[in-house]
């Protein structure tokens, strides 16, 4: 029998950052695909609020909800109890200390995760604080944040001009500073990704931000091709489960109305006897 698959800690993490070993993480919106991160040995499974895009098809993350997250948490625990998780706290959801404290110890008792993340840098550090001296792992976000993107005018790289980038690497400092354990960088150029990533010594990860970053994230259901109505440039398709899905549905369909499903091999049938009385009190064949 297999070793169960062992589940990183947060020193683990901190410890990966210091060494330069390379982790794994992908966005995981649910129970089944919880189970296959698992079963592939991923390092991380983050509940982001981009499920709401690609599962629920909302134009941006705006929507989700704390209960909402909360059902996504469980689920992705259920599916993967060996496997680090790590929860986007949506928006709206830390809006000031209390509010935050709340719900990242409801992430932790709740959701069964083991850190909290959400958006924003300097301006958001005694929000950061306040989670992290409640005693919960919290991780914050730099570089292109989707809860702002009403702000940028759309999803938008961040960071095009030095001193964009620049204030992007005091983010990430400050954050570090409020006492997070690490932090996601975005959608920025590859040298921004590696200011970022040099500059602190908590655990980071990126997504579009080029190779650099203790752990590399991409969403599940773009890695996957499940999600296929867009496609970011920093995203690889490593399947198109879209496309095996639709021509799976395409054959049941056609086998359906053409009569050849269900046949013998997936119905069930009757004892010999038992059905020659039911056609007898019927009055007719069935057989």
């Amino acid at each position: 029998m297999a070793d169960e698959k062992k589940k990183l800690t947060i020193p683990d993490l901190l410890d990966a950052k210091r060494t330069g070993k390379r982790l794994v993480m992908a966005s995981i919106p649910d129970y089944p695909s919880a189970i296959w991160a698992e079963r592939a040995g991923l390092d991380i499974a983050a509940i982001g609020d981009s499920l709401a895009m690609v599962s629920y098809g909302h134009p941006n993350t705006l929507p989700a909800t704390v209960e909402l997250m909360l059902e996504h948490c469980r689920a992705v625990r259920r599916g993967a109890p060996n496997t680090f998780t790590l929860v986007a706290m949506p928006y709206g959801s830390y809006a000031n200390e209390d509010l935050a404290v709340h719900n990242a110890l409801r992430f932790m008792k709740e959701g069964q995760v083991d850190a909290v993340k959400m958006q924003g840098g300097r301006e958001k550090s005694p929000i950061i604080r306040a989670i992290a001296d409640a005693g919960v792992p919290i991780m914050s976000h730099v570089g292109m944040c989707p809860h702002f993107v009403h702000r940028y005018g759309g999803f938008r790289l961040q960071g095009k001009t030095a001193d964009d980038a620049m204030r992007i690497v005091d983010d990430a400092l400050a954050i570090q500073e409020a006492g997070a354990i690490g932090l996601e960088i975005e959608a920025v150029p590859a040298p921004v990704g590696r200011a970022v990533h040099e500059a602190v010594d908590i655990f980071t990860f990126s997504i579009g931000a080029g190779p650099y970053g203790t752990a590399q994230l991409l969403l599940a259901f773009d890695l996957l091709g499940v999600f296929d109505q867009f496609k970011p440039k920093f995203t690889k398709r490593y399947a198109n489960l879209s496309q095996i899905a639709v021509e799976a549905l395409k054959t049941y369909a056609a086998e359906v109305r053409g009569g050849s499903f269900p046949d013998a091999d997936h119905s069930y049938s009757m004892q010999p006897d038992e059905l020659a009385k039911l056609e007898a009190r019927l009055g007719r064949k069935l057989g």
